[in-house]
């Protein structure tokens, strides 16, 4: 009987510091971060039929359909710990190794004109803009649910109640901050700057863009 005249106060206590607020954030970021993990399991998913239709015009290019491969099912992974900055992490990596999956579309003209190639691009083009507005949505729920807890007096309640700071979905492993964007709305401007079509012709072989290509020598 004790405890329950102990426990009623401590309820009021914690309703007049923000509990139910703080409950009402949470599920809120926790519902926008379930909408990235639907989209970027949605973008793994147009991955093989993507390397597939590649594979039928360029199948020698072996490395880069496993560096693909790979980036993929890092990807699924970090959907499955359902951690916002693993899932950036491994996206930027897919975006990486699709972008070298771009350049190879470049040297196929046939490639590019194959419609089931298009539809792909059209896909992941949606796909790539509704990860956009997850993202957006998710850190600003996470960076509201982070600031509540942080004041006084609520900060009180999440210590009681375990309340934690959210993770942001934000790269932050530095080999794939650089990762290219891509954009399969305009291949032609994001293949990797190391992709042989860009590079001069003479220039040698995995040249950067834009390296002059040798000087002629006299005979």
């Amino acid at each position: 009987m004790r405890r329950r005249r102990l426990a009623l106060p401590l309820l009021l206590l914690l309703a007049g510091c923000g509990y139910n607020t703080i409950q009402t954030l949470d599920e809120q970021s926790t519902a926008a971060k379930s909408q990235i993990e639907v989209q970027l399991q949605r973008r793994a998913d147009l991955i093989p039929n993507l390397v597939n239709t590649v594979k039928g015009y360029a199948a020698h290019e072996e490395e880069v359909f496993t560096q693909v491969a790979q980036a993929r099912a890092g990807l699924i992974n970090a959907v499955k710990t359902g951690d916002p900055e693993e899932m950036a992490n491994a996206n930027a990596g897919l975006t990486a190794g699709l972008g070298r999956l771009l350049a190879i579309s470049e040297a196929y003209p046939q490639l590019k004109a194959d419609q089931s190639f298009l539809r792909l691009q059209d896909e992941l083009t949606g796909t790539e803009n509704r990860i956009a507005v997850a993202r957006n949505d998710y850190n600003q729920a996470a960076q509201q649910y982070n600031t509540y807890i942080r004041r006084f007096p609520q900060v009180l309640t999440a210590k009681v109640i375990g309340s934690k700071p959210k993770t942001y979905f934000e790269v932050t492993n530095p080999a794939n901050r650089e990762a290219p964007t891509v954009d399969f709305s305009n291949p032609a401007s994001n293949a990797p700057s190391n992709a042989p079509s860009n590079a001069p012709s003479g220039a040698p072989a995995g040249a950067p863009a834009g390296s002059p290509a040798p000087a002629p020598q006299n005979p």
